[in-house]
């Protein structure tokens, strides 16, 4: 079965760090952008982080950038979401995505599509103390 499986996640407390990971079961990651996506309660979903097929460049929105790190393992099929620094307001319920570059990097200011061929199960990140 084609998917992606997304690990990681949980409770950590403000100023800890977590890492999401996204691995695509039974295709290639490399030829799809990647993007991380997130949903707090009663919230839109919106982007957070992408990752272009081609050259591995990357974007971040602006309140994560400087704490966030996302990366592409080819070895390992993975897409990894570092997460440094974690506030209050990252709580959420993060998703991976694959899609075409330009789908993706829409998304990040549209909060995705749901049209992508790949999402992943969903992760819960939770920041409390």
């Amino acid at each position: 079965q084609l998917q992606l499986v997304q690990s990681g996640g949980g409770l950590v407390q403000p100023g800890g760090s977590l890492t999401l990971s996204c691995t695509g079961s039974g295709f290639s990651l490399e030829t799809y952008a990647i993007g991380w996506f997130r949903q707090a309660p009663g919230k839109g979903r919106e982007g957070v982080s992408c990752i272009a097929d081609s050259d591995d460049s990357t974007h971040y929105r602006p309140s994560v950038k400087g704490r966030f790190t996302i990366s592409r393992d080819k070895a390992k099929n993975m897409v990894t979401l570092e997460m440094n620094d974690l506030q209050f307001e990252d709580t959420a319920v993060y998703y991976c995505a694959a899609g075409s570059l330009q789908a993706i990097v829409g998304g990040m200011f549209t909060g995705g599509r749901q049209e992508y061929p790949f999402w992943g199960q969903g992760s819960q990140v939770t920041v409390s103390s």
